[in-house]
């Protein structure tokens, strides 16, 4: 092994999985979609990044993945450089696009082996990786038949096991579950659990605040082209000092609930009461109350999505990112 080679083999045991350092970007038009954007992922993480409809997220994406130039500043992966090592750093790099990308008149075990060739994987170790990959997936009983009669979500995860069919250090997934229903998604969150408990890194980019709040460790917000917040998730939500619930009544609700300082009641139906309150006020006070108003409340269930609301402070934005 050379000393270059044996000094990014160093590099890569120690180094951040990802670190960017005052990524700039300005397009031909003028237009600076990112303004200084640094952020670190550990190894072995769960990582989201998160930003409303042109903060810079996609860019952001484009250049680690190196479908988009950077302007200025610095991309590494595991200590590898992206502007001087580009094709070493791309080895260490899969990428999930939001865009079903593949030849639909072929099928699954012939997408995932011809892939891995294309990247110099042996064809013996190219189909016993296919098969694992499938497996995974849960798609092993779809190897043989065309992919274009694959269900969406089925098509989703073939798009997964591709991307790992090159071994990566780190997955990047745009997108992974749009457009998919809420079981299909809770199918394809076990495989990407699965995938990340087994070591391997991955960021996620998704317009679905629960599915990143579920999944991830630590989540940077972008916004205007700048990484507004960033740090572990468990950190961030718990600044927050407001929370909501939905309680269920026995019998009809009131047509005058009652006022309970500090606290905001509605009611969505005439057996629901959603309240919103201060997370450092007494439950006991608010239970209180109601059965002096004559509410029973037989359940209580978390209402908000914290993370819905944590992005809405930081962006002002009040679409969820897309």
């Amino acid at each position: 092994m050379g000393a270059k080679a044996s000094s990014l083999a160093s590099q890569n045991n120690t180094a951040p999985a990802l670190r960017v350092r005052d990524l700039r970007k300005t397009y031909d038009n003028g237009t600076q979609a990112l303004k200084g954007v640094s952020l670190e992922v550990a190894p072995g993480d769960f990582f989201a990044l998160l930003g409303p409809n042109g903060a810079g997220k996609s860019t952001l994406i484009g250049i680690i993945s190196s479908l988009v130039n950077l302007s200025e500043g610095q991309v590494e992966v595991f200590g590898s450089d992206l502007v001087r090592n580009r094709s070493a750093t791309m080895r260490l790099i899969g990428l999930v696009p939001q865009e079903i990308n593949f030849n639909l008149f072929e099928k699954p075990f012939d997408i995932l082996v011809n892939y891995a060739g294309f990247y110099g994987v042996p064809r013996e170790e190219a189909e016993q990786r296919a098969e694992e990959e499938l497996k995974r997936a849960h798609l092993w009983e779809k190897a043989q038949v065309m992919s274009r009669t694959l269900s969406g979500g089925m098509k989703r995860r073939l798009m997964i096991a591709r991307a790992m069919m090159t071994r990566p250090r780190l997955l990047i997934l745009d997108e992974p579950t749009a457009g998919v229903d809420i079981e299909i998604r809770r199918d394809m969150w076990r495989v990407l659990k699965e995938i990340n408990a087994a070591g391997t890194t991955i960021i996620l980019t998704t317009h679905y605040l629960e599915e990143a709040e579920y999944l991830c460790r630590h989540l940077a917000i972008i916004n205007h082209g700048q990484i507004v917040e960033q740090g572990p998730m468990r950190t961030l939500l718990a600044k927050l000092d407001v929370e909501g619930f939905l309680l269920d009544i026995d019998g009809d609700l009131p047509a005058q609930l009652p006022v309970i300082e500090g606290a905001t009641l509605t009611a969505p139906d005439p057996h629901t009461l959603d309240i919103d309150m201060p997370r450092a006020m007494d439950l006991n006070r608010v239970f209180a109350t109601l059965n002096e108003s004559g509410i029973r409340v037989r359940s209580m269930r978390t209402k908000s999505n914290r993370l819905e609301e944590l992005f809405v402070r930081l962006t002002g934005n009040l679409e969820k990112p897309a």
